[in-house]
C-alpha cells in the first residue's frame, strides 16, 4: 500500500473543500448530494482518496460547478496550486474573502506580507 499522497489529489480536494465552504454546505451535505458518506467527502479533501471522474461530475453538480472546474490547470500544479493544500491556506483566503471592508482586507494583506521572509 502506498502512503503517499498526490499532491494533484490533495490540489483537486482543495478545490473541492473552497467551493463547499464558499457555499456553506457541510461535508455531509455534499456526501448525501454525491452518494457517499461524509467520511469519504473528508478523504476527498484531504487527497487521501482519489476521486474518480464519475464521482468527481457528481460532487461538481452538488457544489454547482464544474468537474473542470475543480480539476483545475494541473499541468500548473507545483506552484500556486499546491500552495492552497498547505495547512490553514484555504481557510486564510475564505477568510480573506469574507471581508467586506476594503481597508480590513487591505491590513490583511499587508500583515500577511510582512510575515513572509
Amino acid at each position: 500500500m502506498n502512503d503517499l499522497v498526490d499532491p494533484v489529489d490533495v490540489a483537486i480536494g482543495t478545490r473541492i473543500r473552497a467551493r463547499r465552504e464558499e457555499l456553506r454546505i457541510t461535508q455531509a451535505q455534499l456526501a448525501a448530494g454525491a452518494g457517499v458518506t461524509f467520511q469519504q467527502i473528508q478523504k476527498y479533501e484531504r487527497g487521501v482518496n482519489r476521486v474518480s471522474a464519475a464521482r468527481l461530475l457528481q460532487i461538481a453538480a452538488v457544489l454547482k460547478s464544474t468537474g473542470a472546474a475543480l480539476l483545475g490547470e494541473l499541468d500548473g500544479a507545483e506552484g500556486d496550486e499546491l500552495a492552497l493544500a498547505a495547512p490553514g491556506a484555504a481557510e486564510l483566503l475564505s477568510t480573506f474573502r469574507d471581508i467586506q471592508d476594503a481597508e480590513k482586507r487591505d491590513a490583511l494583506l499587508l500583515v500577511a506580507k510582512s510575515l513572509r521572509q
